[in-house]
């Protein structure tokens, strides 16, 4: 059998990353990025989907009876409709653990921007306040140390763990959070409420579904400490971004830094976009993720599965 395959938003992936052919008779068709309402007719005929942000929904898979394999170029698969697929006997599998270092990595960049207010200070020194304050030094902005802080991890999987490693390296305490509505406390993990109001810093690190979505809305953020950050490098829809937007400006916390929001690129109306040029608000543009050398083994790790799936031998499969 000649597989089709497509995949629907190469330009998801680096063009500097080496994306190798799969080892089996194909034809493959790249597509820069797809518009949702245009998934159905692309990938009318493909046998393998390749995808990363686009969604597949509902409406597009009843119209792809040939359709046997979406390879999400992802961890996350929020975009895809799996009780369709599972439905209809498509296989959905994703890649794990390519982020392990970048993301951790990424999430104390943005806490330790925050903890040393370096946005604010540089936005300062592009001031001219540095001169003008006539010493070599001046305080504009606080500034505190990682360790004796506490750190309050939601997500306990490879990233979520990683950051714990990272945080106990800078003398952090780790909280563990319980699922946020659990009967009970698991073993090495803390109360859901209680990691909110106890934290220093709150960290995300879990997938996007409907337990976890708007995780942290106004009762959360009016429970955490008032110079707390907040820290977002997973989904958008992790947190209510105007519930977020309402904390900053009244001062309930001390500051967030989100690599993610709900609708990407978020819009010139977005809440966010109010924050900008606040020092204790960091938005960057989905690029934890995105080191060189994550984007390799994540084009590596695609292929591997979708040639194993074709060998009959399928891995990393969510449906």
């Amino acid at each position: 059998m000649r597989h089709q395959i497509v995949f629907l938003d190469r330009d998801t992936i680096a063009p500097g990353v080496e994306l190798r052919r799969p080892a089996f008779d194909h034809a493959w068709v790249d597509y820069p990025q797809t518009y949702p309402e245009q998934v159905a007719e692309r990938l009318e005929g493909a046998t393998i989907a390749v995808v990363n942000k686009v969604p597949i929904r509902k409406s597009a898979l009843e119209q792809l009876p040939s359709l046997e394999l979406i390879a999400v170029c992802a961890t996350g698969t929020d975009n895809i409709d799996k009780q369709v697929c599972r439905e209809r006997g498509v296989v959905v599998c994703n890649v794990r653990g390519y982020a392990v270092n970048t993301v951790p990595e990424h999430t104390f960049a943005l806490i330790l921007a925050l903890k040393k207010s370096i946005q604010g200070y540089r936005d300062d020194v592009k001031a001219g306040e540095w001169q003008r304050a006539n010493q070599f030094c001046f305080f504009s902005h606080p500034v505190s140390e990682l360790r004796g802080s506490r750190l309050g991890i939601f997500g306990r999987g490879t990233i979520g763990r990683r950051v714990g490693e990272l945080g106990i390296a800078f003398g952090m305490e780790i909280l563990y959070a319980e699922r946020k509505d659990a009967d009970r406390v698991r073993e090495g993990y803390t109360a859901f409420g209680e990691v909110v109001e106890r934290s220093n810093v709150l960290t995300l690190h879990c997938p996007l579904n409907d337990e976890t979505r708007e995780l942290i809305a106004l009762p959360e953020l009016r429970r955490m400490k008032s110079d707390a950050f907040l820290i977002n490098t997973s989904r958008g829809g992790l947190v209510n971004e105007d519930d977020l937007v309402t904390a900053i400006e009244k001062r309930m916390i001390g500051g967030a830094a989100f690599d993610v929001t709900l609708r990407e690129p978020p819009a010139g109306d977005h809440p966010f976009m109010t924050l900008l040029d606040k020092p204790n608000f960091i938005l960057t543009p989905h690029i934890a993720w995105a080191s060189r050398e994550a984007m390799q083994v994540l084009a590596d790790g695609l292929i591997d599965n979708i040639e194993r799936f074709v060998s009959g031998k399928p891995v990393n499969v969510v449906v």
